[in-house]
């Protein structure tokens, strides 16, 4: 295969931007020095197709691609949306995608046994929190009395789900099911309604070999809805609530149809949400492509993060080709707020993370804690032992290719050296929790069997 070699300079940079419609005469001065310094790296692979689902979490995508990220690494990238994340999953297993922004617990299953197999890894998280759990109207009325209050009368946050049980048990008594949506088996959203429900005594249902939608002994019928259904779905009545990313939470109150009560930052404080992920054979057969992918979504991470650049970047995102929500949607969250009942917005600077708080980096400890919860709720069937949990992290999350991108950003001078964390991959302990648990990814056996619902090993 012949081999691209990628040598910027300040030339080569005026060319490409000539090249791709001048979108480099657009750049500020500084970009264009810093453009100039970038490592030589020959790349394998430069025409490459990435995959993602229309969520604000995609943004590392868009910015790289807009501000020219990509192109500075000497790659020509086509960035498409994609219908669902089963979708997703089997377009890059398949090849039809280089790469995607994909739900953290699709690489995990696929590498621990539920589901599709395959060999996939991740180089890069791409953000932290950003999820919601949204009522309708109806439900939240019943919810709302529930609630404790503060002195201006307005809802105490977080939000448990003790205050939405006795709506749950109304249900039952008048013999309907209550149903809410997620967005996937191994999603976030999955996990993290389901942690939440738990919290507060409600059983949200166990995975058999049986029942693979995961609805025994529910007190809660968990199905699944695509992202940006989610609010059609709720409006329908189909589900009376649902746990999705942005902006499905806040296209709710906009639309009038439905309450947000909690916040994923409220169930595990700065959780890990989405990330980038290839196949095992993609970053073998072109290490140095791997690297240069990972080296442009840092810069967009860090990009996104920068004070002043949110509202450049929620006019990016709603173009069409990429969330096309409205600004004004996007926005709620984008920029450092987050909407609750309709006309209860409040300060939340850290709903939407995609650089602080060494946001980028694989942690080992984040895969584990997706095995643990796929073990508690019976995806993963069997119990294993400790030391499987951290086999099976590090099989998957490529925190070595992250590195090598990290340390020849900060040797050309576009991330500061400091960024790059000292760790062995794993997290201190946490209680970070809704619930206050304690979470040790080194002892994850411990873990699930704190917990009164869900499998003990």
């Amino acid at each position: 295969m012949k081999t691209t070699i990628l040598k910027v300079t300040a030339l080569a940079s005026i060319l490409l931007g000539v090249a791709c419609g001048g979108k480099e005469n657009k750049k500020k001065p500084e970009e264009k020095a810093t453009a100039t310094a970038a490592t030589t790296l020959e790349i394998e692979k430069p025409q490459l197709t990435f995959g993602f689902i229309k969520l604000t979490d995609m943004a590392p995508l868009a910015i790289a691609k807009e501000k020219g990220f990509f192109e500075e690494e000497g790659l020509f990238v086509s960035v498409e949306a994609q219908s669902n994340w089963k979708n997703i999953l089997d377009r890059v297993i398949d090849g039809q995608l280089d790469g995607s922004h994909m739900l953290a617990g699709q690489p995990i299953a696929a590498g621990a046994g539920f589901g599709r197999q395959a060999e996939l890894v991740t180089p890069f998280s791409m953000d932290l929190n950003g999820n919601g759990i949204t009522v309708s109207n109806d439900v939240w009325s019943k919810m709302k009395p529930n609630v404790p209050k503060d002195n201006d009368g307005k809802p105490l946050h977080p939000i448990s789900a003790d205050a939405l049980k006795p709506v749950i048990t109304d249900y039952k008594n008048n013999g309907k099911a209550f149903k809410m949506g997620m967005v996937f088996p191994v999603s976030t959203h999955n996990y993290e309604i389901r942690y939440w429900l738990a919290a507060a005594g409600i059983h949200p249902g166990m995975y058999t070999k049986e029942n693979i939608q995961g609805q025994v002994d529910a007190e809660v019928l968990l199905s699944v809805t695509p992202p940006p259904q989610m609010p059609a779905t709720l409006e329908a009545g189909t589900i009376y609530g649902y746990c999705v990313g942005e902006p499905w939470n806040q296209q709710a109150v906009f639309k009038g149809i439905g309450v947000p009560v909690t916040t994923n930052y409220d169930i595990w404080k700065n959780n890990p949400e989405k990330v980038f992920v290839m196949t095992k054979k993609f970053v073998e057969q072109y290490p140095n492509t791997a690297v240069a992918v990972t080296k442009a979504l840092i810069r967009a991470g860090k990009w996104l993060d920068t004070p002043g650049n949110r509202k450049e970047a929620v006019k990016i995102l709603s173009m069409s080709q990429y969330v096309g929500a409205d600004e004004v949607v996007l926005a709620n969250s984008m920029t450092g707020t987050f909407e609750f009942e309709k006309g209860d917005k409040r300060e939340m600077p850290d709903f939407n993370v995609f650089y602080r708080y060494n946001a980028t980096y694989p942690f080992y400890s984040d895969a584990v804690w997706f095995l643990t919860q796929m073990r508690r709720w019976g995806q993963i069937p069997n119990a294993k032992p400790a030391s499987w949990y951290a086999e099976k992290a590090k099989e998957i999350y490529r925190p070595d290719i992250w590195e090598k991108a990290a340390k020849i950003l900060a040797k050309e001078g576009k991330i500061p050296a400091s960024d790059i964390p000292s760790t062995d991959g794993f997290k201190p302990v946490t209680t970070d929790f809704i619930d206050g648990k304690k979470y040790d990814a080194k002892d994850p056996v411990s873990y699930i069997n704190s917990f009164k619902i869900g499998n003990k090993d």
